[in-house]
């Protein structure tokens, strides 16, 4: 909530509290923001914000505001405004509403710039996305395609290099050079991983290195730790 009035890219039309909540600085900053921004604030019974939020258990607060708008994923290859080459995030299939938006929270804490997501047989911006993601969606941008194997060449004749994740391969994620240059992560489905088409469509396909007795991270986990890796490349690499 504080994310979406703070940056602002996204029209509010109204903010709900529940009446019941007890006062906290929290509360008083987002009333804050919403009186900067003539957002109207109701307080309703605790039972009728309920029956509006989309999310499991609401926090007693709930904006009404417009959906994340998509943008072409030509703009998702573009430099960022300080220069640095797009560091993108593919997500390939993900249906648990939750593990994308943890993957979402990690990814733009790593650096990610924008997001490419599947039109079809994937877990979409929904509300409880968006709670998950804890505000990361109000600082990504979001490209939705009609299919992720021609995203990825599309991606590739426009000089980024595809990165995907599978356990079962045997090169190392930690191998591979990322710190310069326009990469994209491309992680699969919770249950199937990568899509063979996807999979050839990758430039590189890696592993992280495990060490305990469990076959396979969560994808949300991996894609985290994945995300991290480029992130640490990237500042080491010469300015």
């Amino acid at each position: 909530m504080l994310e979406l009035l703070t940056v602002g890219r996204r029209r509010v039309r109204r903010v709900l509290l529940a009446e019941d909540q007890d006062p906290s600085p929290q509360l008083d900053r987002i009333e804050e923001l919403a009186a900067r921004l003539r957002v109207p604030v109701e307080t309703v019974p605790r039972h009728r914000l309920d029956a509006q939020a989309r999310t499991e258990a609401p926090q007693g607060v709930l904006a009404v505001a417009q959906p994340v708008e998509p943008v072409a994923l030509e703009d998702l290859c573009a430099p960022s405004r300080q220069g640095a080459p797009p560091f993108l995030l593919v997500a390939a299939g993900i249906t648990d509403p939750r593990n994308l938006g943890a993957l979402l929270r990690s990814a733009e804490c790593a650096g990610v710039s924008g997001v490419v997501l599947p039109r079809h047989r994937s877990a979409r911006l929904s509300p409880t996305v968006a709670k998950t993601a804890a505000g990361a969606i109000e600082h990504l941008s979001f490209a939705v395609v009609g299919g992720i194997p021609a995203a990825l060449s599309m991606l590739s004749a426009l000089g980024v290099w595809s990165v995907g994740l599978a356990g079962e391969s045997s090169q190392s994620l930690y191998d591979l050079p990322l710190g310069e240059g326009p990469l994209a992560l491309v992680v699969g489905s919770e249950e199937k991983g990568l899509a063979p088409l996807v999979r050839r469509r990758c430039d590189a396909v890696v592993s992280i290195p495990q060490h305990g007795a469990l076959p396979s991270l969560n994808v949300g986990v991996a894609g985290a730790v994945a995300a991290f890796e480029v992130a640490r490349q990237r500042s080491l690499a010469p300015r």
